[in-house]
């Protein structure tokens, strides 16, 4: 399950790993918890968010996923009990096995919040008087958390973030941009507001940073696993079971 905070950012940190873990018959989870109605200069509310929820229902499409709509407007992804009961229940319904999450520390609040909300929405899995809403009753599997890249792979101070595991992802980057692309309404939004040339390119170079860090792939995408502690085995680690043939350890900086 990929759960980030708006429409494109699975497209931009994760979904070359979710291509090829849909490639080895894995079932796909799809999440933005906002709806990404502040990505424009152009539209009105209603136009923007029905625009980027049907751009999202696209490019999910284009990995098989399974769709989970989103929960909260822009800038109301915040740390509250509200919130995370709603994604603690949508995660004891899905259960999965792997859970990719932003990084914990990146350029916007959404992003952070989004990491902390299914964090802790993992947590409360299995235990029995967590009350969740809708209500679910508690689930015994384990989870292996896998946190990506911050946008630009730099933190909030703009300094580089290192992954501990690099992903492979020359092989299906063409992929990863068509998905991307089904984002058309973020071309000028970005351009505009973040003063990005080509979002597709700038995806690319992102990616390519990785790979030149790995120094043995063209394009790659970093993450990093969270403290097995409450969630899984200190060995687990099935990225690296089921991608064996694209991964590999970092080095360190």
């Amino acid at each position: 399950m990929a759960i980030a905070a708006h429409p494109d950012d699975i497209e931009f940190g994760m979904s070359g790993t979710l291509f090829h873990l849909h490639n080895a018959g894995c079932e796909i989870h799809y999440m933005n918890i906002a709806n990404g109605y502040c990505g424009t200069a152009e539209y009105d509310v209603e136009t923007i968010t029905a625009m980027r929820l049907q751009e999202a229902k696209n490019a999910s499409r284009h990995l098989g996923a399974i769709f989970h709509p989103p929960l909260v407007p822009d800038f109301e992804i915040y740390y509250t009990k509200e919130l995370l009961d709603r994604l603690a229940s949508i995660f004891r319904d899905v259960a999965p096995d792997i859970l990719l999450v932003p990084s914990p520390e990146d350029y916007m609040e959404d992003h952070t919040n989004v990491c902390r909300l299914a964090v802790s929405a993992a947590f409360v899995r299995g235990m029995k008087n967590y009350r969740v809403n809708p209500p679910r009753k508690a689930i015994p599997n384990e989870v292996v958390i896998y946190h990506a890249q911050p946008h630009g792979n730099r933190n909030s101070l703009n300094k580089i973030v290192y992954p501990d595991y690099f992903i492979n992802i020359t092989r299906v980057v063409e992929e990863k941009s068509d998905m991307l692309a089904e984002h058309k309404s973020q071309k000028n939004w970005l351009d505009v507001s973040q003063g990005f040339n080509a979002y597709l390119d700038t995806m690319k170079v992102h990616a390519q940073e990785m790979g030149a860090l790995s120094t043995k792939y063209e394009f790659a995408e970093g993450w990093r696993q969270h403290n097995p502690v409450g969630f899984c085995s200190m060995e687990a680690n099935p990225i690296a079971d089921i991608l064996h043939k694209y991964f590999c350890l970092a080095v360190g900086p």
